[in-house]
């Protein structure tokens, strides 16, 4: 066991697992060799035109094809290349591409407007950027020319370079899809660029690459300031996904992916199909009837989904039609998960769960549950420490709290990022000086290790001088017989500092009044826990990843109760 006394602190077991010394290009290489012809990445989307699939010979082919293109247009190694797309086969081949030729992947969130990603490009030090013209009625192509005007007078972007006086780094612009558009270079042109590189020029490039290098950088979702950028290395992703695997032979699974590729979820699965041999079948973007059908057509056996999808996909009013017989596992995390929502889905798939812990400043992990966890840990936890991987909570004094007392939760070892690009001082704030990683969430642990996620510190409600968990509330609420989703909002308050919110979403058909929902509260839950407010909604305000937006939430909330004055006074 390596729990420490009495304490909540763990320390790092290897569970016979030593890390990894391999970079991502590595990986790609060992399937080839090890299962040329086993289908590794397949698209099926008949009503885009789109059918692919690739072996994984064929991947490494249409890899490889990529990242000689890319070396012809001068990209070096070390470079920074933004991509700003949805979950596209090019992306996919963009992410691997680039880690065969030693760049940097930066990712840009999907939802992103001219100002965020101009943000992106210029703290990024962006030198390429590859997008799509469009996506969900937001003009990606129409924000980079508001942006960068000289990219339109640009004639030739296979042999010139961009010139840009708001963003003098930036020199190629290349355009995903079918469409000609001024000044940016179609992505199949990459191919005829490719052309140009030789066998032993590729070679050596590839050779340069190391495990300790920087793969990707992914920016933070920026709730609280300006996002920052996570610098992630091949050693970081690689071995994170080597201990999650622990071993185990996923060879034989068909993931289905429906979590956005610029999240570290959607992006370390692309590494983890490497990794383990196992067929990866994306969805271009969420969408509930899309994950059933390719779940049901494809025999898929796992997937990744946050709780808002998997409410989506059980609240599907065709859900019963659908055969999820080859299911056997989904993974869950990303935010707090209600336990009913678990018991739920376990209930009507019969697929366990498998929870995870993680943020992109830990590469996406750092606790999960284990197979032959009960479904009461499974269900109550996001389980213990993931091998090589140190834990602790701490109190406000800094030291390790007692089980079951609620803390800080850090972490370390080779998952901890590198640290945030050109911001020292917000690495220095996050990673201290004896590596641990501050994550910012509130959690207890056990005396067995397993931990128990009990909100964010900045979520933490503090009304009359006592603390109150928005996650746990959540949880009581989900459990409500009418109710498919709510959520636990703090607002200001006059007489007791804060008072909390219950946003509730009710199931379809279903009818429950304020006072009804309060009664439940006051007959069930402690008196300081019950909300003093309760509004109904058909949707939540959400992130590209499936996040619900809390502080859009609160925002509007401290608006409508008309608290803006008060929040001013506080805030003064």
């Amino acid at each position: 066991m390596a729990v420490k006394g009495d304490r909540a602190l763990w320390e790092a077991e290897s569970e016979g697992l030593a890390l990894l010394d391999y970079t991502i290009g590595d990986l790609l290489d060992q399937q080839v060799q090890q299962r040329p012809h086993k289908e590794a990445l397949v698209y099926n989307y008949p009503e885009l035109g789109l059918n692919l699939r690739l072996t994984f010979e064929h991947y490494r082919y249409e890899v490889d094809k990529v990242a000689r293109g890319m070396i012809a247009l001068g990209i070096k190694k070390g470079a920074h290349v933004a991509v700003w797309a949805p979950n596209v086969p090019e992306w996919i081949l963009l992410q691997l591409a680039l880690a065969r030729i030693g760049a940097v992947m930066v990712t840009v969130n999907t939802a992103y407007k001219a100002s965020e990603v101009e943000y992106v490009l210029r703290q990024g030090d962006i030198s390429a950027l590859f997008l799509v013209e469009e996506f969900r009625g937001n003009g990606y192509l129409n924000s980079v020319y508001s942006i960068v005007p000289e990219l339109r007078e640009l004639a030739h972007p296979a042999r010139e370079i961009l010139h840009s006086t708001t963003l003098p780094r930036l020199e190629h612009v290349v355009l995903i899809g079918d469409t000609a558009q001024p000044g940016t270079l179609p992505f199949t042109q990459l191919a005829t660029l490719a052309e140009r590189v030789s066998d032993e020029e590729f070679r050596q490039r590839k050779a340069s690459v190391t495990p300790r290098d920087v793969a990707m950088i992914m920016y933070t979702s920026g709730t609280t300031g300006f996002p920052k950028g996570a610098m992630l290395t091949h050693s970081n992703i690689v071995n994170t996904l080597h201990m999650v695997r622990r071993g185990k032979d996923y060879s034989s699974e068909r993931y289905v992916s429906p979590m956005p590729l610029f999240h570290i979820a959607g992006s370390n699965f692309v590494i983890f199909s490497l990794l383990s041999g196992c067929t990866m079948i994306p969805l271009i973007a969420f969408d509930p009837t899309k994950e059933l059908d390719l779940l049901t057509q494809e025999k898929g056996t796992s997937s990744f989904c946050v709780p808002t999808m998997l409410i989506a996909m059980l609240s599907h009013p065709r859900f019963s039609k659908y055969d999820l017989s080859t299911l056997r596992q989904v993974y869950t995390g990303g935010t707090a998960i209600p336990v009913a929502l678990l018991e739920q889905f376990k209930e009507k798939t019969g697929a366990d769960c498998k929870i995870f812990f993680g943020m992109t400043e830990s590469t996406g992990a750092g606790t999960m549950t284990v197979d032959d966890d009960s479904f009461e840990l499974k269900s109550a936890t996001v389980g213990k420490a993931t091998p090589n991987v140190s834990l602790k909570i701490i109190g406000p004094d800094g030291t390790p709290v007692g089980f079951g007392e609620r803390g800080e939760l850090l972490m370390r070892g080779f998952l901890v990022m590198k640290g945030y690009y050109n911001m020292p001082e917000k690495t220095a704030a996050t990673i201290d000086p004896d590596g641990w990683l501050h994550t910012g969430d509130l959690a207890t642990m056990n005396a067995q290790g397993y931990v128990n996620i009990v909100g964010r510190v900045k979520d933490m409600v503090i009304r009359g001088g006592e603390n109150v968990y928005p996650a746990e509330i959540e949880q009581f609420l989900m459990r409500h017989p009418k109710i498919a989703d709510a959520q636990i909002v703090g607002v200001p308050d006059d007489l007791m500092g804060e008072e909390t919110v219950a946003i509730v979403r009710l199931k379809a058909g279903e009818q429950l009044s304020s006072e009804e929902l309060r009664e439940y509260c006051r007959t069930n839950i402690s008196r300081h826990k019950v909300p003093k407010y309760y509004t109904f909604v058909s949707e939540y305000p959400m992130t590209a990843s499936g996040k619900i937006k809390k502080f859009e939430l609160r925002a509007q909330l401290i608006k409508d109760l008309g608290l803006a004055e008060l929040t001013k006074t506080r805030t003064a």
